[in-house]
C-alpha cells in the first residue's frame, strides 16, 4: 500500500503569536484572540473563511473542548476539535489541520494553541500529582531528564559546562527577539552556579513556565495564490510526523537516555516524506525542543544533525548558532520564551515560517530555505516533527 501523506499538499499563508511571559493582565481567552486576529491578518482573511479550527491545550484550567475557541472568537458553530498530546499538543493540531485540508474536508482552517499556566500559582509544572499510574509513579520534569543527562555524561563524558552552553546560545539569541520571556544574555559561569533543581540540571538549565499563544492559518497550496498577503511567499508543509513511546521509560530495561526514540521515530518519517536525505546539509533553521539544555543537545543528535556523541561538540565549534551550518533555535527557544505547553508547537511553527519568508522576529537565518519544528512532550513519550519549506 502507497502511503499518502501531506508532502507539498497544504501551505501556511498567515501566522502570528503572543508575546510569552507571566502576563498577569491576559487569560488565555485573551491570548488566543490575540495570536489568532495576528493570524488572519496576516493571511488577510475574514473569520468568516475559516471553515474549522483545532486548537492545542494541555491543561484542563486552561480549556476543555473547542469551546475555548468559540467563547472568544465566536465561530457560529463552526467545527472546533482540541488535541492534546503532551508537548506535542499545538503541533498535533497542525497535523490535524493538514490532514483534513489535504482530504479536501475544508478550504481555509485554522491551527492554534494556547495555556495559561501562571495563573495556577505552582513553583513547577502543576498536576503532576493527579497524573499516571496508581502504582508507578512519575517524577517530576526535571528529574526525568536529570536521568539523559546524567548518563550523557557517564556515555560521552559530557560536563556541566557543556550542557550551560545551550543555555548561552539560547538566551543570546532570545535577547534578539521582542516577544520571548527572558531577553537577558548569560554566561557559562552563572549557569554552571544557579541552584540545583535536579542534579545535574540547574535552574538555568530548566525552561520556564510561561503563558502564551500562537496560531497559523492554512489552505491547499493550489489555493494559496489567490490570498494576497502571501501570495508569492506562502509555505509548504514537506511533512509532519508523530510517534509514541512509552509513558514509563525508566522502566523499560533497554532505554539507554541517551537518545529519545520518539525524536528517532519521528524524525524518520518526516524525513522520508519530505525527501530529507542529509538533515544537516538539507536544514538549514530548525526550532528544537530545548525544555530542558541536555535535551537540546540529545535531539540534534536524533534528529541527524551530527554524530552520536558529538552534540557537545558541535555546539561549542558554532555548528548550531543562528548563522551555523544548522541553526538551532534562532528564536532562542524554550529556554528564552518559557514553555505554555499547548501554545509552543505553534510557536515554532510560526518562527520557522517567518525564517524561511526571511522576516523573523529575532535573529534571522541567512538563506534559510527548509526548517524543521520538534516538540518532545510527557517523559520523552511522544514526539512530534514538521519540516517546512519555501515555495518551488
Amino acid at each position: 500500500m502507497v502511503r499518502k501523506g501531506i508532502a507539498d499538499k497544504i501551505a501556511i499563508i498567515g501566522c502570528d503569536a503572543t508575546k510569552f511571559g507571566e502576563l498577569w493582565d491576559k487569560n488565555q481567552y485573551d491570548l488566543l484572540y490575540e495570536a489568532v486576529k495576528g493570524a488572519r491578518d496576516d493571511a488577510g482573511i475574514t473569520k468568516d473563511e475559516i471553515d474549522a479550527t483545532w486548537v492545542g491545550i494541555f491543561y484542563f484550567f486552561t480549556g476543555l473542548s473547542g469551546a475555548v475557541v468559540e467563547d472568544i472568537l465566536r465561530m457560529d458553530g463552526k467545527p472546533v476539535t482540541r488535541t492534546e498530546n503532551y508537548c506535542a499538543s499545538g503541533m498535533d493540531a497542525f497535523r490535524n489541520a493538514c490532514f483534513a485540508l489535504a482530504g479536501n474536508a475544508y478550504d481555509v482552517v485554522l491551527a492554534c494553541g494556547v495555556e495559561k499556566l501562571m495563573d495556577e500559582a505552582s513553583s513547577g509544572l502543576p498536576g503532576f500529582e493527579l497524573f499516571g499510574h496508581p502504582t508507578l509513579p512519575i517524577p517530576s520534569a526535571p528529574a526525568m531528564f536529570s536521568l539523559a543527562a546524567t548518563r550523557s555524561f557517564h556515555t560521552w563524558g559530557w560536563t556541566k559546562e557543556d550542557l550551560a552552553r545551550v543555555a548561552v546560545k539560547n538566551h543570546e539569541n532570545g535577547s534578539h527577539h521582542p516577544k520571548a520571556h527572558f531577553r537577558r544574555p548569560t554566561t557559562i559561569q552563572k549557569v554552571m552556579n544557579d541552584v540545583m533543581i535536579a542534579d545535574p540540571l540547574g535552574r538555568s538549565d530548566c525552561c520556564a513556565m510561561s503563558d502564551g499563544a500562537a496560531a497559523l492559518i492554512l489552505t491547499r497550496v493550489e489555493d494559496a495564490p489567490s490570498y494576497s498577503s502571501h501570495k508569492d511567499d506562502y509555505i509548504v508543509v514537506k511533512a509532519n510526523a508523530i510517534s509514541c513511546q512509552t509513558n514509563t521509560p525508566w522502566y523499560n530495561p533497554n532505554h539507554t537516555f541517551t537518545s529519545f526514540p520518539a525524536t528517532v521515530k519521528a524524525a524518520e518519517m518526516a524525513y522520508k516524506e519530505a525527501g530529507i536525505t542529509d538533515p544537516r546539509k538539507q536544514i538549514d533553521c530548525a526550532e528544537v525542543h530545548d525544555c530542558f539544555t541536555i535535551t537540546e543537545l540529545l535531539n540534534c543528535q536524533d534528529l541527524q544533525f551530527c554524530e552520536m556523541g558529538m552534540a557537545a561538540e558541535e555546539l561549542k565549534n558554532g555548528t548550531f548558532n543562528w548563522d551555523g551550518e544548522t541553526a538551532v533555535n534562532p528564536s532562542g527557544g524554550l529556554k528564552s520564551f518559557g514553555h505554555p505547553i499547548g501554545a509552543t508547537g505553534c510557536r515554532m511553527l510560526t518562527e520557522v515560517t517567518k525564517q524561511l519568508q526571511g522576516r523573523a522576529e529575532g535573529r534571522q537565518t541567512p538563506d534559510a530555505k527548509i526548517g524543521l519544528a520538534h516538540n518532545l512532550g510527557g517523559a520523552f513519550c511522544v514526539c512530534s516533527t514538521s519540516i517546512l519549506g519555501q515555495a518551488d
